[in-house]
């Protein structure tokens, strides 16, 4: 039996000329693959901007708008990534200028010590005491990196958070490569001083033995002992 003939289809490269082509021609599959590529990184730059989870996904929503509404306007100088990455932050500056002062960089404090990112486990475990210290320990770190000055933290979450390289981070936020460097220097070590403050609590905590595990323990004991 003579089977039917499928046609050859461009893989989506979510960078790629092909994928924006498509998206022209209002492909719902290439408009669709470009989204769940960049949501994430999207968000999260917004989110950095703006500290507040609705309005950061109401951002990404209005940049896609803007990005797919104007999408002929996209000439390749950059990776679509990072275009996109402009649109959404630039919509997040302009809704936090509406409501919220800029930061005077003069009056903050110069840092005194270089800062170390501690790297926190991120598995997943099957310990319920163990994952809830490691939650608490996340929220101390987000709500450190929230309470950085707006223009260190989107160097820091640009950065470290996506790992995007100095020159695209300066292309992003329109800033000379010296200062990417200078500020995320700043950010990590108010970063680090924040955190500080606020760990204490959380490392009392540390190395839980409890739960199932102390259970486990105690039972194994008992049975030894003949009980």
């Amino acid at each position: 039996m003579r089977q039917a003939h499928m046609p050859n289809i461009a893989p989506l490269d979510t960078d790629g000329a092909e994928l924006v082509r498509r998206a022209l021609a209002r492909d719902e599959a290439a408009v669709r693959t470009i989204m769940q590529a960049n949501n994430r990184k999207l968000y999260r730059l917004a989110r950095g901007i703006l500290r507040n989870d609705a309005e950061a996904e109401d951002v990404v929503q209005e940049a896609y708008v803007r990005a797919f509404t104007h999408l002929e306007s996209f000439r390749g100088d950059s990776s679509l990534s990072t275009w996109l990455s402009r649109i959404a932050m630039n919509e997040a500056l302009g809704r936090l200028r509406r409501t919220r002062p800029s930061v005077d960089l003069d009056a903050l404090p110069p840092g005194k010590l270089e800062a170390e990112i501690i790297p926190f486990p991120l598995a997943a475990s099957d310990d319920p005491e163990k994952s809830m210290a490691q939650r608490e320990i996340q929220a101390v770190v987000e709500h450190a990196v929230d309470e950085l000055p707006e223009a260190f933290r989107l160097v820091f979450i640009t950065r470290v958070i996506e790992g995007m390289n100095v020159e695209e981070t300066a292309e992003i936020l329109n800033l000379k490569p010296e200062t990417v460097k200078s500020r995320l220097h700043r950010a990590r070590t108010m970063l680090r001083e924040i955190v500080e403050q606020k760990i204490g609590p959380v490392v009392m905590d540390a190395f839980p033995f409890a739960g199932k595990r102390c259970e486990r323990l105690t039972d194994a004991v008992l049975k030894r002992l003949g009980y």
